[in-house]
């Protein structure tokens, strides 16, 4: 039933080992080689993602130091801008303080005068107060 031929099994084998020989050169190890430079290229893209996700974490925490030191500057302009009103706006309620004091002493002065020629005026028509007063009340 089964003969076993052994030229043909020996010529069967050869060809076989043949076979693997020449796929192993021109088809495994081709295969296998491209296979490792592709893991390798991935395993450097994932550590240069990483890398970048670093580099991301710290140009993040660079710019909110940035950004807060902007802040505390915009508060120290804004201050000191509100300090410059408040000072500039205290000096001209000053000079109008002082404008309005020099104004109420003139107007005092002069009504001091006003009021020394008005009692002079009363002093100097006296006689003529008196005579009326008395000729009133003579006819009476």
């Amino acid at each position: 039933m089964l003969d076993i031929i052994p030229a043909l099994l020996l010529v069967t084998g050869t060809v076989f080992l043949v076979l693997l020989i020449v796929l192993n050169k021109t088809l495994y190890k081709p295969l296998l080689e491209f296979i490792d430079n592709r893991n390798n290229s991935i395993n450097r893209d994932l550590s240069n993602a990483g890398k970048n996700a670093s580099d991301v974490v710290a140009y993040y925490r660079d710019a909110e130091a940035i950004i807060s030191e902007a802040k505390m500057e915009a508060v120290k302009i804004r201050e000191a801008a509100i300090n410059e009103a408040k000072e500039k706006a205290h000096r001209k309620i000053e000079q109008k303080k002082s404008e309005i004091e020099a104004q109420n002493v003139i107007f005092l002065e002069e009504l001091e005068a006003q009021k020394v020629e008005f009692k002079n005026s009363l002093l100097a028509q006296m006689p003529l107060f008196k005579e009326s007063v008395i000729a009133k009340l003579a006819y009476m």
